[in-house]
């Protein structure tokens, strides 16, 4: 089996960027939102993977995260919100969307009929407390720049309103320690 993930086998903290194949647009309702938010918390739960900061926008996430198994954590989280996702699409009949995920679906992926997530997740490690800051302002001006709020705090899947209003609504955060 083809992988095109990398192994990090250290507990530094990455920013990292998920994206739908296409770009197509998934996240679209709070029940496909809050898929993203379960998986994240589930792996979260275990205090194996820490997440620092985060934004869910319709066809990518971006986030902050730490884990020793990074690699295989960011698989897990992929391959749960698809099963997910895809499980949700058969049911509720979403043909447009079923289409385009088999359509995008990589040939070397023999026993699966749709893909949702472009392979890789981009990491890029957190070398210093500005970085973490720039990746932070960067992560949570995401949803300004594309023109869905004037402020980061009005957009609900961010962790703008974490660390603004202390709001763990959505998902709990690990403190950033320097």
């Amino acid at each position: 089996m083809r992988s095109r993930y990398k192994h990090f086998h250290d507990s530094s903290p990455y920013f990292i960027t998920c994206t739908t194949v296409n770009w197509i647009p998934i996240f679209t309702t709070p029940y496909m939102f809050e898929i993203a938010a379960e998986s994240l918390r589930f792996l979260r739960s275990d205090g194996l993977f820490k997440l620092y900061a985060y934004v869910i926008l319709e066809n990518h996430l971006h986030m902050i995260a730490a884990s020793e198994e990074l690699s295989k954590n960011i698989g897990r989280f992929k391959s749960y919100t698809a099963r997910r996702i895809i499980d949700s699409a058969l049911l509720g009949k979403i043909t447009w969307l079923l289409n385009q995920l088999q359509e995008e679906k990589k040939s070397f992926k023999r026993y699966r009929t749709h893909q949702l997530w472009q392979e890789g997740f981009h990491p890029q490690r957190i070398q210093s407390e500005a970085m973490m800051r720039q990746k932070i302002e960067y992560i949570h001006y995401n949803p300004v720049r594309s023109g869905y709020v004037d402020d980061p705090v009005s957009w609900i899947y961010s962790s703008a309103r974490n660390f603004i209003n202390n709001d763990n609504s959505i998902l709990e955060l690990d403190p950033i320690i320097w």
